[in-house]
């Protein structure tokens, strides 16, 4: 059966049954449409989905509140609840309704303390009926998906900044006012002038992102990474907060403990400071899709930091603990003290009882390589610039792909892995996210003195690589545009969608983007984004590799 006849039988079974929720926010949604009865393809329950739509109908709340009283500029204490709630929503964090009801609560308390403090009645501000926006004209509905959608996405990169004491006033404020304008106008203009501001404001949050992991932990360096596992108890950290696996590595030290990364978490091995705990070892696995199969009978508790959380399988589910925003119900959760400190004994007796593998644990990436090499953050790449340029100049390189985004279970994502083995021998690869595991363990060899694969690092180091760009431009004299650069894209959920929002806003045009086209930019708003900014659809390596070395 072909996906695109799987895809019709889901649909035709989504119009049978009973709707019992909606969500399409991720690429894998049911029938290229949408789920709608009581489970989500991601496996969100329908009670889950419809109490995260509900908080996020306090969170409008919250913003139309904000504004009628005047709130220029919402402080910390009050811009934080907006943020991790609008991480809850993302695909793949929370499954677990008791901490969707909690997030509830502290969103309306916000509302009950401003509309006190400014004289309005906090009865005037009930939650935002969501229905309004998944049932208003095809192209409203599919500008206010691609805000809020985006929205969600820059939440999880202002949190792990926030977790370091990085802030910003101006990202803060964008998710008030652009969450008061999704509820107060249909304009299309008005709506799209918020979508691209919001890929503007997002370049900010990651820069923040960045000066805040660069500044704590130092600049990443080009690090081997082994995929193997010693013998012994480990812990293996996934997700994409530094400061989670930072702890766990202080709390871990001199314990006979190894810990692993995994998915998004690969790149911390190049982090100076991270690097100076011996015990960080290697990576566990690949991305974070396979997860239910990588780690069946594992000896070893998983820590998930943030989202690409899937319903653990009995074979492990005894071993899964989870931090911040994440939530599974019946998994041991860790929380923070007052001062942001969490204690992770729990976690490290789970590993010592575990015991880990008797013996060393060959493990390989998904093309049968052992090793990966991470760490060509931005600033390794822009301290060669000069030998970049020179090598472009010298003709001994030709061509820049970007290929990177999330990696997800669909298939048709060997594209990706194919395009990559196809790609001309005097060019280079860039890459960042969970995109990376389908091609990251390929020997590619090296032009100009740089390997062929340069990994950049995690979904929100998108901001390395567009500065990347903006120094190449620089140095040619031109526009990002008319540089031998092209981006390929892989999606998956909402942090790939402020990205590209992101690109966007900047004025990057030509983006081949898979390997579905979101079902929420409906046909009008995705021809608007092709005549603005050329966004296509992937097709086959050889014929898109064709048209952009052409």
């Amino acid at each position: 059966m072909t996906a695109q006849e799987t895809e019709e039988i889901q649909a035709e079974l989504a119009a049978a049954l009973p709707h019992e929720m909606f969500c399409f926010q991720c690429e894998q949604t049911a029938g290229g449409t949408g789920c709608q009865w009581h489970q989500g393809v991601c496996g969100k329950h329908a009670t889950t989905s419809n109490l995260e739509d509900e908080l996020t109908g306090d969170l409008v709340a919250y913003a139309r509140c904000v504004h009628d009283a005047g709130v220029a500029s919402p402080c910390a204490h009050a811009s934080l609840p907006m943020v991790e709630g609008l991480f809850c929503c993302i695909t793949n964090v929370c499954f677990d309704d008791d901490a969707v009801r909690a997030l509830i609560g502290s969103i309306r308390e916000r509302i009950d303390h401003v509309s006190g403090r400014h004289g309005l009645d906090a009865a005037d501000y009930p939650a935002y009926d969501m229905g309004l926006v998944w049932n208003a004209d095809e192209d409203v509905r599919s500008l206010k998906s691609l805000l809020l959608f985006g929205l969600r996405g820059m939440a999880a990169y202002a949190y792990h900044a926030a977790m370091l004491g990085a802030r910003s006033q101006t990202v803060d404020d964008f998710f008030f006012r652009a969450l008061y304008g999704l509820s107060a106008t249909d304009d299309p203009q008005a709506l799209l002038d918020l979508v691209l501001e919001c890929g503007r404001v997002n370049l900010e949050c990651m820069a923040i992102l960045d000066e805040a992991n660069t500044s704590t932990y130092g600049d990443p360096v080009p690090t081997t990474v082994d995929l193997a596992v010693e013998p012994g108890p480990f812990i293996v950290v996934t997700g994409h907060d530094l400061r989670d696996l930072e702890q766990i590595l202080e709390q871990t030290d001199g314990r006979g403990i190894n810990v692993y990364t995994h998915g998004e978490m690969l790149p911390a091995h190049a982090y100076p400071r991270l690097k100076e705990h011996p015990q960080l070892k290697g990576n566990f696995g690949t991305a974070w899709q396979n997860q239910q199969r990588e780690f069946r009978e594992i000896p070893a508790p998983i820590v998930w930091t943030t989202n690409c959380l899937m319903p653990p399988k009995d074979s492990y589910a005894d071993r899964v603990f989870t931090t911040e925003v994440v939530a599974y119900p019946g998994c041991t959760h860790i929380d923070a003290d007052g001062d942001g400190r969490k204690d992770f004994t729990p976690v490290i007796e789970r590993a010592i009882e575990l015991g880990g593998y008797p013996e060393r644990h060959g493990m390989t990436g998904i093309n049968g390589g052992t090793q990966v090499t991470c760490g060509f953050g931005r600033k390794t790449v822009l301290d060669n610039a000069g030998a970049i340029v020179q090598a472009v100049k010298d003709g001994a390189i030709g061509h820049f792909f970007l290929v990177g985004g999330c990696d997800g279970a669909k298939p048709g994502r060997n594209y990706y892995t194919r395009f990559v083995e196809e790609t001309p021998a005097d060019s280079v690869v860039l890459t960042l996210a969970c995109g990376k595991y389908r091609f990251n363990d390929l020997d590619l060899g090296e032009v100009a003195g740089l390997p062929r694969i340069l990994d950049m690092g995690q979904c929100n180091d998108a901001y390395g690589a567009i500065q990347v760009a903006l120094a190449l431009a620089d140095a040619f004299g031109c526009s990002v545009n008319e540089l031998p650069l092209s981006f390929v894209l892989s999606w998956y959920e909402q942090k790939a969608v402020c990205v590209l929002l992101t690109l966007l806003a900047l004025g990057v045009e030509d983006i081949y983007l898979g390997p579905d086209l979101p079902a929420f930019v409906s046909p009008n708003v995705l021809g608007i984004l092709q005549e603005r900014f050329g966004i296509r659809g992937i097709t086959t390596p050889e014929q898109d590799m064709a048209e952009m070395l052409a």
